[in-house]
């Protein structure tokens, strides 16, 4: 089996092996850029999602941390959707050396913040989220910290990634930009986090509520995390949606109010983290479909460029 090039027998085949379900033939590929994502429907009705891992992001044991996450926010009736055991009695299955999980389908459409309330909901979810976090660590995953995920994913772009006209204007940036960022970290809790909290993964299901979805980039890391990516604008432009999401989550959880400041260079580390990523797919057919410029010389200029705007953000809160 391909994982560039699965084919809906493929499909079928590794998902009815594993958990013995019937299914009616139905493949249906749904975006991801990283994995293979498919929704099948089995003869009795049921909806399916499929979700094949990218040989060599994670691995197993990474991957059991995601789904031991999930299982234990689902045991504390928090709205996910948990992965299916399966004949193996695992959660992950196996075929032909490639990682799978499967998932009940449940719906919803894209949260729209359109009143305060939503803001104070918000915040009491993601705190019932860290409750159930912090019961464990999560030791086969990323650690979110300047010292730590940030700079392996300079020295990686650096090392493999980067022209050597920019390598040095792009890694000094970034060293500098950890260095400045570190003291705001010394003090933050380090806990299960989803890691990925913007809106586009959560999905509101009306009567039902919200829904979080997609544990893929959960980590080990300070909470803050999971509330900035919903924030509309930065720090400095946010002090009404923070009260509000504070208002919810303090409801259940306690807050360090210091840690806003680990905001800006969490977004830096961001902007570092993804173009990793996006280097780790540049050979990808679909990447390159949806980033065809990706990697050329104005590219790079421009990188550097918007990490020397952000070092200016960062100093700027760092001094207020």
């Amino acid at each position: 089996m391909s994982f560039e090039h699965l084919t809906p027998d493929e499909i079928l085949d590794a998902v009815e092996t594993a958990t013995g379900i019937a299914l009616t033939g139905l493949t249906v590929t749904l975006p991801s850029y990283i994995n293979r994502v498919y929704e099948l429907r089995a003869k009795d009705g049921m909806k399916l999602i499929v979700k094949f891992y990218r040989p060599g992001r994670w691995s197993i044991d990474a991957i059991r941390d995601e789904h031991l996450f999930m299982l234990d926010c689902a045991e504390s009736e928090l709205p996910i959707v948990a992965p299916l055991q399966l004949k193996n009695n695992e959660t992950i299955g196996i075929h032909d050396n490639v990682f799978f999980a499967i998932f009940p389908k449940k719906a919803g459409r894209q949260l729209e913040i359109t009143d305060d309330a939503i803001w104070s909901r918000l915040g009491s979810l993601i705190a019932r989220l860290h409750l159930t976090g912090e019961k464990r660590p999560a030791p086969h995953r990323v650690i979110i910290a300047p010292g730590i995920s940030a700079l392996q994913d300079v020295e990686y772009l650096c090392d493999n990634i980067i022209p050597s006209e920019f390598r040095n204007g792009y890694g000094d940036m970034a060293r500098k930009l950890m260095d400045l960022s570190a003291k705001s970290f010394e003090k933050t809790e380090r806990i299960r986090i989803h890691g990925d909290c913007h809106r586009g993964n959560i999905l509101d299901r009306m009567d039902e509520g919200l829904l979080l979805i997609d544990f893929d980039d959960m980590a080990m890391g300070p909470p803050v995390q999971d509330m900035w990516l919903l924030l509309p604008d930065r720090l400095s432009a946010s002090s009404h949606e923070i009260e509000l999401f504070l208002e919810g989550y303090e409801q259940f959880r306690k807050f360090d109010h210091k840690s806003l400041n680990c905001i800006e260079p969490l977004r830096a580390m961001r902007m570092i983290y993804f173009l990793a990523w996006c280097s780790r797919q540049a050979d990808d057919i679909c990447f390159r479909k949806n980033f065809p410029n990706w990697g050329n010389s104005s590219f790079w200029q421009h990188e550097i460029n918007d990490l020397k705007e952000q070092l200016g953000f960062i100093t700027d809160s760092l001094d207020s």
